[in-house]
């Protein structure tokens, strides 16, 4: 039992031992030591750091914003001693503290001596990016990531190296501050020196679209922009640069004038191909039909190109063969493809003068040969107005139903045009053509005949007809005489009776049936103007002539008395 007890350590020889194998390591509390991977579990990942007991760091501090950790058993990595031995018998170990520990000096010496780092875009935060700097998050703000031009969409940059400068520094609140447009500055600046040394007048250059405008492209040549203007784009007229120039797009550009004071370079594109009106009498033939294409129209002109090379124009006169051509637009569109017969080439101005009528028949003369008056055809509508529609008759010409053609009643008129739509199919009659004032009369209710007409044909001026009393009023009577196809007729007081005291409309009433004498037709209001006096006129010259004479002194009151009598 006493040689047990002898053998046995001390308290004050163990602390011994345990300060002289601590005293024997390198490791030492608050700073960095090389430690061992020996297991990884539970996102736990256990160290040892030669000291009397391991210590454990959470799997995500091995891990690079925005990527995966990479740490597997058997590593040697560095970590931040925190404190050996603390009061649950654990060392207290970080990855996180000595990594930024070790990028703090390495990034301090960097901004000190204004050296080039590389950081990662890792997210995109307001106003800027996150980057990590070998594990130090740093701020890039948007204002300093691009010299050039200003990026929209920052996501293309995300988890991709990118060299930057630091601007700030402040270890003690954990700020870092970073530039790419620094460098892209300074790269620039090495640029536009030695791309001045070289440049002049006739120089071909190559550079990058980098804006475009109405007036003109801006190119950047690597250091310096320079800007070519619409007019030395192309030797044909365009109406934006855009037509023919894509943003960002890399293209050749010759240095037309150079000013060394204020570095302006003025470029041109064209000036790169022969100019093609050095040989425009070859390409292109007086009275010569030529396909050419339309780039743009106003009021009194289309503006077209012919051969992709040279600049023609059609007036408003030579558009159409209508002595008044309706807008360029309504003959015409833009891009399209169109023949036209070459008048002039106006070498001074650099325009041909074309004729696209002139590849044409005349219209009007056409018409003469296709149509006559009271032919019949099927057309669609191209515009409707209160007067009227308007149809398709011949290519550009169009002819006109007035609204009072619309029907042969002209109070149903005003409905049916409310009804027709622009693109409807329809039938309509030709009544009239004037090719010297270009116009043509076109009606639909002439399609079937007029009612009235017809009932005259049948009921002649002066004969008599019965007819139904429809209205009444201090004028006179309204007469129905066909219900079916609407035909009226109109007695006015005056021809109400042959005896003037007997001309009063109280002595009539609505629905009665009464004969009378067709005496006219209104054209206007397509009524018969009726008489009932005439009527009474007629019958007492038959009863005269029947029944007595003008020299046997018997009046008609005489005669008509003893006729009735019998």
């Amino acid at each position: 039992m006493n040689q047990q007890h002898n053998n046995k350590i001390t308290n004050s020889e163990y602390d011994t031992l345990i300060a002289n194998s601590l005293k024997n390591s390198s490791a030492k509390e608050k700073s960095i030591a090389l430690g061992k991977v020996i297991s990884i579990e539970n996102e736990i990942v256990t160290i040892d750091v030669g000291l009397k007991s391991e210590g454990r760091i959470p799997l995500s501090e091995f891990s690079r914003p925005g990527q995966k950790s990479e740490i597997a058993v058997g590593d040697e990595t560095e970590v931040f001693i925190e404190n050996v031995d603390n009061a649950d018998g654990e060392t207290l170990l970080s990855r996180e503290k000595a990594v930024k520990q070790k990028a703090w000096q390495n990034l301090q010496i960097s901004f000190s001596e204004n050296k080039i780092v590389t950081g990662v875009p890792f997210n995109r935060v307001k106003g800027g990016m996150s980057v990590d700097l070998d594990g130090v998050v740093a701020f890039l703000p948007g204002s300093q990531i691009e010299t050039r031009q200003i990026i929209k969409d920052t996501k293309e940059l995300l988890n991709k190296p990118l060299e930057l400068m630091i601007l700030k520094m402040d270890k003690y609140r954990g700020n870092i501050v970073v530039s790419r447009k620094a460098i892209t500055e300074n790269e620039l600046k090495e640029q536009r020196t030695e791309l001045l040394k070289n440049v002049k007048e006739g120089s071909v250059i190559e550079g990058k679209v980098k804006n475009i405008t109405d007036y003109g492209a801006f190119v950047d040549l690597g250091g310096i922009d320079g800007l070519v203007h619409v007019t030395d784009i192309s030797w044909t007229k365009i109406n934006n640069p855009s037509d023919i120039l894509e943003l960002n797009s890399t293209i050749k550009v010759k240095v037309l004038k150079f000013d060394e004071e204020l570095s302006r370079l003025s470029l041109g594109i064209k000036q790169l191909s022969k100019d093609p009106w050095d040989g425009v009498k070859e390409s292109i033939m007086i009275d010569e039909k030529v396909l050419c294409k339309v780039v743009g129209m106003n009021d009194n002109n289309v503006h077209i190109t012919l051969h992709d090379q040279f600049d023609g124009v059609i007036s408003l006169n030579e558009l159409s063969w209508l002595k008044k051509p309706p807008h360029p637009s309504k003959i015409i569109n833009l891009n399209d493809e169109v023949e036209v017969l070459v008048l002039d080439i106006d070498e001074e101005k650099r325009k041909v003068n074309c004729s696209l009528k002139q590849t044409k028949q005349n219209p009007w003369i056409k018409l003469n040969e296709k149509f006559n008056i009271n032919d019949t055809f099927e057309t669609e509508i191209v515009n409707i107005v209160d007067f009227g529609i308007f149809v398709k008759v011949l290519d550009e010409i169009d002819g006109m139903v007035h609204i009072s053609d619309l029907s042969w009643d002209e109070k149903e008129c005003e409905n049916i045009i409310k009804n027709f739509k622009k693109g409807e199919k329809l039938t309509v009659k030709i009544l009239d053509i004037n090719a010297d004032k270009e116009r043509i009369s076109l009606g639909i209710k002439h399609l079937k005949n007029d009612p009235v007409q017809d009932f005259i044909e049948s009921n002649p001026v002066n004969t008599k007809v019965t007819g139904k009393i429809v209205n009444i009023d201090e004028k006179g009577l309204k007469i129905e005489l066909d219900s079916e196809k609407q035909i009226f007729g109109f007695v006015k007081k005056s021809n109400l009776s042959n005896d003037k005291n007997e001309n009063k409309v109280d002595r009539f009433a609505l629905e009665e049936n009464i004969d009378s004498v067709i005496q006219s037709i209104d054209a206007k209001t397509r009524i018969l103007n009726l008489s009932i006096k005439e009527l009474e006129i007629r019958d007492e010259k038959e009863a005269l002539n029947k029944y007595g004479s003008s020299t046997s002194g018997a009046s008609l009151g005489d005669i008509l008395g003893s006729v009735l009598k019998k």
